[in-house]
C-alpha cells in the first residue's frame, strides 16, 4: 500500500522529470538545491558551422582580387553531426531568401569562367539556402536550411537526452563587388521572409522540442525581467531541445520584430542587450576588448555568444590569447572555426572546453548547485 510520504515522493519525482520543479534534492547531502540553468553552463560552438572552403582554383583567384582578406574562407568544417558528436552545442547558419521556385544560387558565374566542380544541386531547389558568399563562397555541408536542421533533428532523436542545441542564424542580402560577371543580389529580408524562416523551422521541429522567448518569459513583464528572476529553462526542462537566435541587428532585427510584435509569439529570441525588452541572448565576438561586458551581462542572467578566433588568424599563427579570454568571459557559448585540430597551418590550434567533456560549469554565473556530473549530454 502506498503511503502518503511515498505519493509524495512520486509527484516530487515526476515533476522533476518534466522539469516543472526547481530543486532538486542530493543523495547524502543536506536538502534541496536549485536546478542548473541553461545560462549557468558553457559549451562549444562553431562559427559558420556549414563551410567547406573554396577549392584551389576559386581560392587563388579570390586572393588576387582581395588580398589577405581572402585567408578568412580557407577553413572546412565536417558535416554537422560530425561536430555534434564532438561536444558541438551551438551552430551558426548563414540563410539567404531564395526565388520562390529557387536556384537563385545555384549558377555561380566564376564555375565556368575558371572551370570549377559543379556545385551542389540542392542550391536549384526551393527554400532558404545555407552558404557563405554568393558567387564566390557557396560550398555547404548542408546547402539548404531544411536540410541543415533535418540533420540536427536526426541526430537529437539518436541522442534524446542531448545538452540543448543552439542554432544562431545570420540573415544574409548583402551584395558584393561585382567585377562585371552579373553577381546575383539577394533579395532582402523582411518580415514576409522571417515568417518563411519560421515556417521551415517548424516543418522540421515540433513546437515542444523549441525554447522560445514566451516560454522564459512565462508571467514576467519583460525578457529581462525574466532573465534577471533565473527564469532559463533547466537542464531537465532543456534536454533534447533547441534554441534559435538571429544575429542581426538594424532593419532585419526591426523586420522580425514587426513580425511578431509580441514576443509570446516568436521562435526566435534576437540578439539584443538590455535595457530592451526582448533582451536575453547577446552576441558579442570580442572576448579581449569586451571582457567586461561580457562578464556584467553574464552576471546579470543574461546568454552571451563569443568567438575564440576568427578569420584564422589564431589557427595560423597558434595564439591562443583570445581563446582563453573567451571561456574566462563567462560566454555560455564560445564559438570556433576549429572544433577539431588544425591540419593545414602547422599549428595544431583547437578549441575545446576546458577539462574536457561537452559543458562545463560557468565561472561566473553557476551557482554551487552545478557539478560536472550534471553535464553530460
Amino acid at each position: 500500500m502506498l503511503t502518503r510520504r511515498g505519493a509524495v515522493g512520486l509527484m516530487m519525482a515526476a515533476l522533476a522529470l518534466t522539469g516543472s520543479v526547481a530543486c532538486h534534492t542530493v543523495p547524502g547531502g543536506p536538502g534541496p538545491r536549485p536546478a542548473v540553468r541553461i545560462n549557468e553552463i558553457q559549451v562549444l560552438g562553431t562559427h559558420n558551422s556549414y563551410h567547406v572552403q573554396p577549392e584551389p582554383t576559386l581560392l587563388a583567384a579570390l586572393r588576387s582580387f582581395l588580398g589577405p582578406e581572402a585567408d578568412g574562407f580557407e577553413y572546412t568544417h565536417r558535416p554537422l553531426v560530425d561536430e555534434l558528436d564532438a561536444g558541438v552545442r551551438q551552430l551558426e547558419l548563414d540563410v539567404f531568401l531564395d526565388d520562390p521556385p529557387g536556384g537563385l544560387y545555384a549558377a555561380p558565374k566564376l564555375v565556368p569562367a575558371l572551370g570549377l566542380a559543379a556545385p551542389d544541386p540542392r542550391l536549384a531547389g526551393p527554400g532558404l539556402k545555407v552558404l557563405h558568399v554568393q558567387e564566390v563562397d557557396y560550398r555547404s555541408t548542408c546547402p539548404t536550411f531544411v536540410d541543415c536542421l533535418t540533420q540536427v533533428r536526426a541526430w537529437s532523436d539518436a541522442h534524446p537526452h542531448h545538452l540543448p542545441i543552439t542554432i544562431q542564424v545570420e540573415a544574409k542580402d548583402d551584395a558584393i563587388p561585382d567585377p562585371g560577371f552579373g553577381f546575383v543580389v539577394p533579395p532582402a529580408w523582411t518580415a514576409e521572409g522571417f515568417a518563411t524562416l519560421e515556417s521551415e523551422i517548424r516543418s522540421v521541429f515540433d513546437a515542444g522540442r523549441i525554447i522560445t522567448p514566451g516560454e522564459v518569459r512565462g508571467g514576467h513583464r519583460t525578457l529581462p525581467d525574466a532573465v534577471r528572476a533565473h527564469r532559463w529553462p533547466s537542464l531537465t526542462t532543456a534536454r533534447g531541445r533547441v534554441l534559435f537566435v538571429l544575429d542581426d541587428g538594424g532593419a532585419k532585427r526591426a523586420a522580425y520584430r514587426a513580425l511578431h510584435p509580441d514576443l509570446a509569439d516568436r521562435l526566435v529570441f534576437v540578439s539584443a542587450a538590455p535595457p530592451d525588452d526582448d533582451a536575453g541572448i547577446v552576441v558579442v565576438n570580442d572576448p579581449v576588448g569586451d571582457a567586461e561586458r561580457i562578464r556584467t551581462l553574464v552576471a546579470d542572467g543574461f546568454i552571451v555568444r563569443t568567438r575564440a578566433d576568427a578569420d584564422t588568424v589564431q589557427a595560423r599563427s597558434g595564439d591562443t590569447r583570445q581563446r582563453e579570454a573567451a571561456w574566462a568571459s563567462g560566454a555560455q557559448y564560445v564559438s570556433t572555426d576549429y572544433p577539431f585540430p588544425e591540419e593545414g597551418f602547422g599549428t595544431g590550434y583547437v578549441v575545446t572546453v576546458p577539462g574536457g567533456g561537452v559543458a562545463r560549469c560557468n565561472p561566473i554565473s553557476a551557482r554551487p548547485s552545478c557539478r560536472l556530473t550534471t553535464l553530460r549530454g
